[in-house]
């Protein structure tokens, strides 16, 4: 009887084989969902120049100190700053402009009162400010030059990925390039001459194709290029058709003919080539790995779609992240109650599709997504799991209550 690996024997051959792909320069809009190669440092100070947090007035803070409803101070108004404008008026004591969110400071000006800390408010505020609470302090609703950022300063490092949140931040840093990781690659085959295309009329022993979807969307979520969605009989010979008409390929995805079947079409056509181990999870046990002659990692997968689903999360992704420099490889992972109990194989981690269950925000419950629990056989439950509930291989079983790894799928 062979030896299992664990899946850290596993992932770190895995690793060990990972080549960086490269940085491009792209735009903004073009670099999203990709990862930086390169840190982006501030080209100038965020905010870029003081200004004023609130609509109202840019006083001096001396003028308006000891305002109150019983004595208020009024100040005559000598400027209106809408935002964007340049100009920046001078203000004697006794003065005040008229300023709107987001206009600079004027040089005069140290403080600002805001409307509603005024008699009139915006009804007669080009002609007088009549002040009824004092600022708290000199600064008051001031947004300083550079508080948030300083320009030269480093505004995502490299390995960031580039979300909307992460674009935005560079944008508002006056960037409009950066330099980023080539995306990798990648082809994904699945194989098996019972697989039709989804919505044929279906013959005795033929089931829809369904990894080929299932594997797209994930290598796309990593900001890999998909190049293309292939399937294939168990007959060696297509598979092998298909692998030489790739030249670009960084990674080549199977699924299906890995296991110790007679008909195994990815074992038939690379065994020598490839290694082909036996993984201690479940799904996921049959796994195959290596470099082909030509260039291209290949990852063959299980066939059925939770072993498949789950082998690109304990491999895969952490390999195509790791190409293209990213800092985080992993899932978030938290530690929850589980809310149903559930069996565990013996002396394998069991990954099993999960739904979370919110209803009490304090104290959030897991448990299968399905009936079936992690059988993979389960195509169209999948549909119901959000995360993995990762399970060691030393547990036998799952008891209400118990606490539990819970790996988050977003």
């Amino acid at each position: 009887m062979s030896v299992l690996r664990t899946v850290e024997q596993q992932l770190a051959e895995v690793l060990g084989r990972v080549s960086p792909t490269g940085a491009v320069p792209l735009s903004l809009a073009g670099a999203a969902g990709l990862t930086l190669a390169e840190p982006v440092r501030a080209r100038v100070d965020v905010p870029v120049f003081d200004n004023s947090a609130m609509d109202g007035f840019a006083v001096r803070f001396s003028d308006v100190a000891g305002a109150s409803a019983e004595r208020p101070v009024t100040l005559r108004v000598v400027a209106d700053l809408p935002a964007g404008t340049s100009h920046d008026p001078a203000l004697a004591p006794g003065e005040a402009a008229r300023i709107m969110t987001g206009s600079a400071l004027p040089t005069d000006a140290d403080t600002i009162v805001p409307f509603e800390d005024t008699r009139g408010g915006l009804a007669d505020s080009l002609e007088v400010a009549t002040v009824l609470r004092p600022p708290k302090a000199a600064g008051a609703h001031v947004r300083r030059r550079g508080e948030d950022l300083g320009a030269g300063s480093v505004v995502l490092p490299a390995g960031t990925a580039l979300g909307p949140l992460q674009l935005s931040a560079a944008a508002a840093t006056g960037i409009d390039r950066v330099v980023v990781a080539r995306p990798p690659r990648v082809l994904v085959v699945s194989t098996g001459s019972e697989l039709v295309e989804p919505g044929a009329e279906l013959e005795r022993g033929q089931i829809p194709e369904s990894n080929s979807a299932l594997l797209a969307g994930l290598v796309r979520a990593t900001g890999a290029e998909l190049l293309r969605v292939a399937c294939v009989s168990d007959d060696p010979d297509d598979l092998r058709s298909v692998l030489a008409e790739i030249d670009d390929a960084d990674v080549v995805i199977t699924s299906g003919g890995v296991s110790a079947g007679a008909y195994e079409p990815v074992k038939s056509a690379l065994s020598g080539e490839i290694a082909f181990t036996k993984v201690a999870m479940q799904p996921g046990k049959p796994q195959a790995f290596g470099r082909l002659s030509d260039g291209p990692l290949l990852f063959g997968l299980p066939g059925n779609p939770v072993s498949v689903a789950v082998s690109f999360e304990a491999f895969v992704r952490p390999a195509l992240l790791a190409m293209q420099g990213r800092a985080e490889l992993f899932r978030p992972v938290l530690r929850l109650p589980a809310g149903a109990g559930w069996r565990t194989p013996p002396g394998r981690r069991q990954y099993l599709p999960a739904a979370i269950d919110r209803s009490d925000p304090a104290r959030w419950t897991v448990r299968p997504a399905t009936r079936g629990g992690s059988g993979s056989h389960l195509a169209a439950g999948l549909a119901y799991a959000e995360a993995y509930a990762v399970v060691p291989a030393d547990v036998e079983a799952v008891a209400e209550g118990d606490l539990v790894d819970v790996m988050l799928m977003s």
